[in-house]
This record gives C-alpha cells, sequence and structure tokens, in this order.
C-alpha cells in the first residue's frame, strides 16, 4: 500500500473518515516495514509489520465504513465510491464521497410511560442531552445521550434499567434536509413503571492467595449490614467497611459501586477486586444484598534495583531493596524497608587523589503508610476520589566524599495525602525533623580555611538540627500517560525553623560561636523554600504529542541561618532535567573551575561533586514525543526529540564573579542541552535511552559558550578545544555527550 486518498469529505471529518478503512488496507509505517524485512525472517519473528495487500473485499467493506459514517454525521444521503491505482506495484485507494446536504434538527420530544423516569429525565436533561434543536443531526449524539440516561437511572436505584429501554424515532421526511427526533423510554415488559432498588446486607468474602475459598474462615457479623468471611485470616473488617459506599437503606447507585471497587483496589492488597454483585430479596420490597468478592495479593514483596553511570572515565554504580509488607496490623498498612548503596569510581584521568573511589553513600529508611488519616479529633473519610494516607517514615543517610568530608543526616517525618478531586492532591507534612552532621578530613579543613573557602567549610562541616513543614499540591498528576491536552501542575512549599526559633526566643537558648541560636546544644536552620513544576502537554494526533516544561525554585535562608544546610539546595544536571551534565556539574551561573581554582588542582577535586549548587533554580524542557514502532522485539517503540535549558545560581555573591542570580546574568548563564532519545514501553515500565548534546555551555564566555556550533568537528574527537580544557581544568575533560538511562519518562 501506497497511500489513502479521499476526495469530497468535510475537511472536519476527514482524518476520522480515513480510520474507517479497514486496518490491513491502510499503508504500512515506513520504519515498522523496514523491520520486518530486517528482522522477521519472512514472517518467523513476529517483528514489526508485514506488509499490507490489497483486498477487493476490504477495500468494499472500507468504503461501506465510511459512508456509514459520513450518514452518522447528518449527511444522510450521502454516497461514497471507490477507485484502486497502482504503480509499481504500490496502490493507491483513492474514496470519492457525494455527501448531499446536511440535516439538521427541526424538533425534538421524549416520550416515556414512567412518569417517575419522566421526572428525572426532565430535571437533568440541561446537563445530559447533546440533542439541540437547530443542530446538526449525529447518531453519536442519540448514543451518548442513551448512555447518560441509563447512567442516571443507574444512579438512582434503577438497578434492572437498561440501554435497550431508549430508542429513538426519527423523522427524516421532512423537507428543506430537516429531521424531527422522537426519543421513547419504554417501562420493562408486563410492569406499569420500572423498579427501585435499595441496598440491604453487605456479605464481604476474601478468598486465601490462590483465589479459592476453602478450609477455616474468619467469620464476623461486623453490624446490622455487614457479614464478614475472610478465607485468608489476614484481614480487619473494617478496613472493608470504610471503603463500602452503599450503605444499607441507599438507593442503589452505579458510581457508589464503581467507588467501592476503585477504593478496595487502591488499597493495593488486593490481586483482584471484582464489581459487587447482588442478589435480590425474593419479597416485594426491592432490596438487593450486595456481594464484595476480592482476591488478596501476597502480602510481602522483596525488589531490587539498580543502575549503571558512565561518563568520561568516571564510573559508579547504585543498588537498592526495598522490602514490602502490604498489610500490617491486617489493616491495608504497608510498612516499607528500603537500603541503598551507591559508588562512584575515577579512573584516574579525571582525579588527583589516589584510589578508585571518589565518594560513597549508604541509606536506609522504614516507612509505614495507613490507609486512613490519623488525627487527635475525627475527620470525615476522605475516600470520594482517592485513598487518604497518613505516613510515619524514618531515613538515615551515610555520605563520604573521599578526603572532604563524611555528612551523616537522620530525618523522621509524618505526613498526610488525600485527593480533593480526581484532579487534585494535597500533601501536607505537619512534622519534618532533620539533623544532619559534617565531620571534614582535617587536612581538607585546614586547606579550604587557608585559601579563605569559608562557605563550603560551613556548608558541609557543621552539625545542623532543623524542624520544618511541607506542603505540596498537584494538578492532572492523574492525566499523566494518557495523549490529551491539559495542564500538570506541582508545587512544594517547605518552611522551617520558625518553631525552634520560637522556643529558643523563650527559653533563651545560647548561641554559637557565629552567633546563632542553638536548640539542644546544636545549632537549627530557619529558612523557606518553594518549587514549582507546570507542564502543558498538547496531543498532536496518532500518539504524537509535545509538551513544555517549566521548573523554578527558590530557597531563602533567614533569621537564625546565613545560607541553606547543604541539603536544602538545588543542583540540576542528570536524567531528568538538564539532561547533557550529569547531576552536580552545572553552575552555579557561569562557574568555572578552572577559573575558580586555577592551579589548585587538589582542592578543585575534593569539591568536585559538592561545590555546584545554588539557591534558585530555573529549568525548561521541551520534548515532542512520536510513535516509531508498534512492534519492536514485541514491545512498542516511541521516540524523543528534545530541548533543555537552566541552571541554579547563589541568591548573593559568594566567592566566584557570575554565580548569582542577576537579570543581566540570566540569559549568559542559560545552559542549552539538545538530544534525542528512544522509549521502550514494556507494559508494566517505560525503558528510557536519551543522548543529549551541550549546545550552549554558560562556563564560558561570549559567543565561545556556543560550545557545539563552534566547536562541533571536536564532537567525536580531541582538538585545540578539548585539550585547552583539559589543561586548564585538570583533571576534568570535556564532554559534549552524555547518555542517559532510565526506567520512566523523564517528566
Amino acid at each position: 500500500m501506497r497511500k489513502i486518498t479521499l476526495h469530497g469529505v468535510d475537511k472536519d471529518f476527514q482524518e476520522a473518515a480515513t480510520n474507517y478503512v479497514d486496518k490491513e488496507q491502510q499503508p504500512n509505517n515506513g520504519f515498522n516495514l523496514q523491520l520486518y524485512y530486517l528482522f522477521s525472517k519472512n514472517g518467523k519473528k513476529d517483528v514489526g509489520e508485514p506488509p499490507n495487500i490489497v483486498d477487493t473485499a476490504l477495500v468494499e467493506f472500507s468504503r461501506d465504513q465510511i459512508q456509514k459514517f459520513l450518514r452518522s454525521k447528518g449527511y444522510l444521503k450521502a454516497t461514497v465510491t471507490d477507485t484502486i491505482k497502482v504503480k509499481n506495484k504500490r496502490a493507491e485507494l483513492v474514496f470519492t464521497a457525494i455527501e448531499g446536504p446536511m440535516f439538521h434538527i427541526r424538533g425534538f420530544k421524549d416520550s416515556i410511560a414512567d412518569k417517575k423516569v419522566q421526572g428525572l429525565y426532565r430535571a437533568n436533561q440541561a446537563q445530559l442531552s447533546h440533542i439541540k434543536t437547530g443542530g446538526r443531526y449525529d447518531m453519536d449524539s442519540l448514543a451518548y445521550d442513551r448512555d447518560g440516561i441509563y447512567q442516571l437511572m443507574k444512579r438512582n436505584g434503577y438497578f434492572d434499567f437498561l440501554r435497550q429501554y431508549v430508542t429513538y424515532d426519527v423523522d427524516t421526511s421532512l423537507h428543506n434536509s430537516q429531521v424531527d427526533i422522537k426519543m421513547i423510554v419504554d417501562n420493562p415488559p408486563g410492569k406499569a413503571a420500572h423498579p427501585i432498588y435499595k441496598i440491604n446486607n453487605t456479605i464481604v468474602t476474601i478468598s486465601n492467595s490462590s483465589g479459592r475459598d476453602f478450609g477455616k474462615t474468619d467469620t464476623v457479623k461486623v453490624d446490622s449490614q455487614f457479614m464478614f468471611v475472610d478465607y485468608s485470616h489476614k484481614f480487619h473488617p473494617w478496613i472493608i467497611k470504610i471503603y463500602n459506599f452503599q450503605k444499607k437503606g441507599d438507593l442503589y447507585n452505579i458510581d457508589r459501586q464503581n467507588l467501592t471497587t476503585s477504593r478496595l483496589a487502591e488499597l493495593n492488597v488486593f490481586r483482584n477486586v471484582p464489581n459487587p454483585s447482588y442478589d435480590k430479596l425474593p419479597d416485594s420490597t426491592n432490596r438487593l444484598n450486595q456481594k464484595i468478592d476480592p482476591v488478596p495479593l501476597k502480602q510481602m514483596s522483596d525488589r531490587i534495583e539498580g543502575e549503571f553511570l558512565f561518563n568520561g572515565g568516571r564510573y559508579g554504580f547504585n543498588v537498592g531493596n526495598t522490602f514490602t509488607d502490604r498489610n500490617l496490623f491486617k489493616s491495608a498498612t504497608v510498612f516499607q524497608l528500603k537500603t541503598n548503596y551507591s559508588v562512584l569510581f575515577d579512573n584516574g584521568r579525571n582525579s588527583t587523589v589516589p584510589g578508585a573511589v571518589e565518594n560513597q553513600e549508604f541509606k536506609i529508611g522504614a516507612s509505614v503508610t495507613y490507609p486512613q488519616i490519623l488525627f487527635p479529633f475525627d475527620l470525615p473519610i476522605l475516600g470520594k476520589y482517592g485513598v487518604p494516607h497518613t505516613t510515619f517514615s524514618s531515613n538515615y543517610s551515610l555520605f563520604f566524599q573521599k578526603q572532604l568530608v563524611e555528612r551523616i543526616s537522620f530525618i523522621n517525618a509524618i505526613s498526610y495525602d488525600f485527593t480533593e478531586t480526581a484532579d487534585k492532591i494535597h500533601t501536607v507534612t505537619p512534622i519534618d525533623i532533620e539533623f544532619s552532621k559534617g565531620i571534614i578530613d582535617p587536612v581538607a579543613k585546614d586547606s579550604l580555611l587557608s585559601k579563605g573557602y569559608y562557605s563550603y567549610y560551613y556548608l558541609i562541616g557543621r552539625t545542623i538540627f532543623s524542624s520544618g513543614s511541607q506542603y505540596t499540591y498537584q494538578l492532572n498528576a492523574n492525566k499523566l500517560n494518557s495523549y490529551r491536552n491539559f495542564i500538570y501542575f506541582r508545587g512544594t512549599l517547605d518552611v522551617g525553623g520558625n518553631t525552634l526559633s520560637l522556643l529558643s526566643s523563650i527559653f533563651n537558648t545560647k548561641r554559637d560561636t557565629l552567633g546563632q541560636r542553638t536548640i539542644f546544644g546544636y545549632t537549627f536552620a530557619q529558612y523557606a523554600k518553594g518549587e514549582v513544576d507546570v507542564r502543558f502537554y498538547k496531543d498532536l494526533g496518532n500518539e504524537k504529542q509535545f509538551i513544555l516544561r517549566l521548573n523554578p525554585g527558590v530557597g531563602i535562608p533567614y533569621g537564625n541561618s546565613s545560607q541553606l544546610v547543604f541539603e536544602k539546595n538545588f543542583y540540576v544536571g542528570g536524567a531528568n532535567d538538564i539532561r547533557a551534565w550529569i547531576p552536580r556539574t552545572l553552575g552555579p551561573g557561569q562557574f568555572n573551575r578552572g577559573i575558580a581554582y586555577g592551579n589548585d588542582t587538589v582542592t578543585r577535586s575534593r569539591l568536585k561533586y559538592l561545590d555546584q549548587f545554588g539557591e534558585i533554580k530555573f529549568v525548561m524542557n521541551a520534548e515532542y514525543r512520536y510513535k516509531i514502532a508498534n512492534n519492536f522485539f514485541g514491545s512498542p517503540l516511541r521516540g524523543a526529540f528534545f530541548m533543555d535549558a537552566g541552571n541554579v545560581w547563589r541568591l548573593h555573591k559568594q566567592q566566584y564573579p557570575n554565580e548569582e542570580f542577576r537579570l543581566d546574568n540570566i540569559w549568559p548563564s542559560t545552559a542549552i542541552a539538545i538530544g534525542t532519545g528512544f522509549r521502550f514501553d514494556l507494559s508494566f515500565f517505560v525503558f528510557r535511552l536519551d543522548a543529549a548534546l551541550k549546545f550552549k555551555d554558560p562556563e564560558f564566555s561570549g559567543s565561545d559558550q556556543w560550545v557545539l556550533i563552534n566547536h562541533f568537528d571536536e564532537l567525536f574527537r580531541t582538538g585545540p578545544f578539548k585539550t585547552a580544557y583539559k589543561n586548564a581544568n585538570y583533571p576534568d575533560t570535556f564532554n559534549f555527550l552524555q547518555l542517559n538511562f532510565g526506567v520512566g519518562m523523564p517528566f
């Protein structure tokens, strides 16, 4: 197949009409076809797409489908013909339509036998109906209204109502291309009205993890409504009860039925949660006994994760383990224990310090997540749009930078998250207590102080205690994996030290050598930090998408702090923001390591992964995503072109020129990266490979910043530019290209 051509079809319907051509008569995707020729071995392997062959029967079927589609859109007299043109064994299908006049709706009325149903429909007609007098006749509108009536009935107790009760009488015999529509809602056969049902008792039966119901059970009659039967012996009845939204005496409501199913599934303790089933009581009371039959997941799991980094002679790995107990205390409470170890090596070319290990970090953390809001006083169950959670967490980390510092941090927090609507998520952390301690190598300490690097010494070598609170608001997180037009927003505010400041003032606590107040003998941090992530998603059709992302942030120390604690600063680079730089190797501003440290290669090496941070951050990403192949060794393959820009800045001038945030310094200190990548969609996760190039590098000045344009000839070889950079920045070398391997989308 070469292509499909449509003549005579309204431009508003051309794309939709083309989709009615049978899939086997559609032109092949060129990339998919080449994959088939290269790897399928004449169809023996399922790779790519075999060439589509013209089939006259399917062409005729396609012609008929296009004609029916046009008639459904108001062109009731439309006719379509087809022609097959062949050139060099490649076919072009040409469909020619004579649409005829567009039919419009002259009048609409309803005929509903049941007066209660009629009243319910008319009370909701304005919000429900898409059939408008004077509008274009469209069969999709009729189908939409039929489904709307069905949902309306199912939400108001009409358990037995069927879509087939709603029919339309369409009179097309009028002049001037007009139609009259009468909607008819019939009663059930042999009945004078539609019955309305109420909920009676509820029986919850939990099978074992294999889905079988046998053996001994935990059987509890919870109250006048609930009977609880548990073959797994792993659940407390109340966790099911609170997320059942159909109570005894309530009208049957399909929305509440689906809500019950969704919330029980969200607890993440059940492998399968079918929709509740119902038994009618054998009397005339129109009552329903509800049955809920979930199948549990295995209670415990263990997952190992890892990744590998390689860049310009530096290489390292990160390995972690997560143990999960999904049902602590038989209450769907999730306990997680996470451990992680990362190490970065150097092959010797980029380090002046003997030995291969540059830095190491060990982390261990435990959390308990309870599927409700725990508070000193009663709160309503906020489960209409999602299961709320209360999380208690504790995390410890030990970081070691060779011949520089050993940092210990300990964080404890309590967080609440709940959904206001399906699109709005709130996370509140009222208590976040952090303790961090830095122990500087004595030789490094003397070196830093003798050279006047006081800010680094106080930043990484002090013991800090802080207590803060955070709030995060997310909009449209539920749409991130869809092809739709929407705006995603995530905003976070982190404020710390105010309570401690008040207490220190009340009790007049001691001050340290810098004049800062202490609590329990330790200096405490006082700061405010905010960050925003806003993204504009534009659907371009056929699984193509454009995303624009803006990610600014600012942190401000005040009161008892002259600078942000190390962990609260921003840094950029890495697989999820400015992808041509590895983490912590960009900025602040126009910071240049060669200029900053001159011939002091020892200090340059010691501070390599610690000095490029800032209190202000701005990142912008633009990414175009598209489908490459439907079947690349069994999985869809997608591609992306992207541009990343931004940097971090210091809030005020520190030791080096042009590292602080100023209006006249924004553009000169903005980094730009360009690149392309592949996304392998394996259903349960997306494996990502991105190749990013440094396009504009702010560590240089003037026109020299445009490194890719000025030195493109050194992209894959070493020339005067790379040699000069190495001489000025030894042991660092300049790399244009950065490869990023990741799981999941970058944003």
